[in-house]
Protein backbone atom coordinates (compact mmCIF):
# COMPACT_ATOMS: atom_id res chain seq x y z
CA UNK A 1 0.00 0.00 0.00
CA UNK A 2 1.41 3.56 -0.91
CA UNK A 3 0.05 7.05 -0.49
CA UNK A 4 -0.97 9.25 -2.93
CA UNK A 5 2.48 10.75 -3.10
CA UNK A 6 4.15 7.37 -3.55
CA UNK A 7 5.57 6.79 -0.36
CA UNK A 8 4.98 4.00 2.38
CA UNK A 9 2.51 4.80 5.58
CA UNK A 10 4.76 5.18 8.46
CA UNK A 11 4.78 2.05 10.81
CA UNK A 12 3.33 2.04 13.83
CA UNK A 13 5.14 1.09 16.83
CA UNK A 14 2.20 -0.45 18.66
CA UNK A 15 1.20 -2.46 15.58
CA UNK A 16 1.11 -6.47 15.67
CA UNK A 17 2.07 -6.77 12.67
CA UNK A 18 6.04 -6.94 11.34
CA UNK A 19 7.10 -4.08 9.20
CA UNK A 20 7.46 -4.50 5.80
CA UNK A 21 11.34 -5.57 3.94
CA UNK A 22 12.34 -3.38 1.79
CA UNK A 23 14.11 -5.38 -0.56
CA UNK A 24 18.06 -4.90 -1.56
CA UNK A 25 18.35 -3.97 -5.07
CA UNK A 26 22.22 -5.30 -6.59
CA UNK A 27 24.79 -3.06 -7.86
CA UNK A 28 25.47 -3.38 -11.12
CA UNK A 29 28.79 -1.62 -12.54
CA UNK A 30 29.68 -0.78 -16.20
CA UNK A 31 31.97 -4.22 -17.43
CA UNK A 32 30.52 -6.36 -15.01
CA UNK A 33 29.75 -10.44 -16.39
CA UNK A 34 26.78 -11.81 -15.75
CA UNK A 35 23.98 -14.20 -16.88
CA UNK A 36 20.44 -13.60 -17.62
CA UNK A 37 17.58 -16.47 -16.79
CA UNK A 38 16.08 -15.53 -20.62
CA UNK A 39 18.89 -13.72 -22.44
CA UNK A 40 22.40 -15.76 -21.07
CA UNK A 41 25.33 -14.56 -20.67
CA UNK A 42 26.37 -10.86 -20.82
CA UNK A 43 28.53 -7.94 -20.13
CA UNK A 44 26.96 -4.66 -18.59
CA UNK A 45 27.30 -1.69 -21.19
CA UNK A 46 25.74 1.07 -19.26
CA UNK A 47 24.20 1.89 -15.90
CA UNK A 48 21.40 4.78 -15.04
CA UNK A 49 19.39 5.08 -11.81
CA UNK A 50 16.78 3.15 -13.60
CA UNK A 51 17.69 0.40 -15.60
CA UNK A 52 20.76 -1.73 -16.71
CA UNK A 53 21.95 -2.39 -20.46
CA UNK A 54 23.06 -5.25 -21.07
CA UNK A 55 25.03 -6.63 -24.24
CA UNK A 56 24.09 -10.52 -24.91
CA UNK A 57 26.12 -11.02 -28.02
CA UNK A 58 23.48 -11.22 -30.61
CA UNK A 59 21.14 -8.21 -28.98
CA UNK A 60 21.16 -5.66 -25.70
CA UNK A 61 18.97 -5.32 -23.55
CA UNK A 62 17.56 -2.74 -20.91
CA UNK A 63 16.38 -4.44 -17.32
CA UNK A 64 15.14 -2.50 -14.92
CA UNK A 65 15.28 -3.42 -10.97
CA UNK A 66 14.37 -5.57 -9.53
CA UNK A 67 16.64 -7.89 -11.21
CA UNK A 68 15.38 -10.95 -10.48
CA UNK A 69 16.70 -12.78 -13.15
CA UNK A 70 20.01 -10.74 -13.54
CA UNK A 71 23.29 -12.53 -11.71
CA UNK A 72 26.95 -11.49 -11.38
CA UNK A 73 29.34 -14.28 -12.58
Amino acid sequence: MTTPRGSRPRHLSSSPFKQAVEPELEVFEVGDRITHDLYGLGKVTHVDSHAVTVDCGSQSVRIRPPFAKLHHL
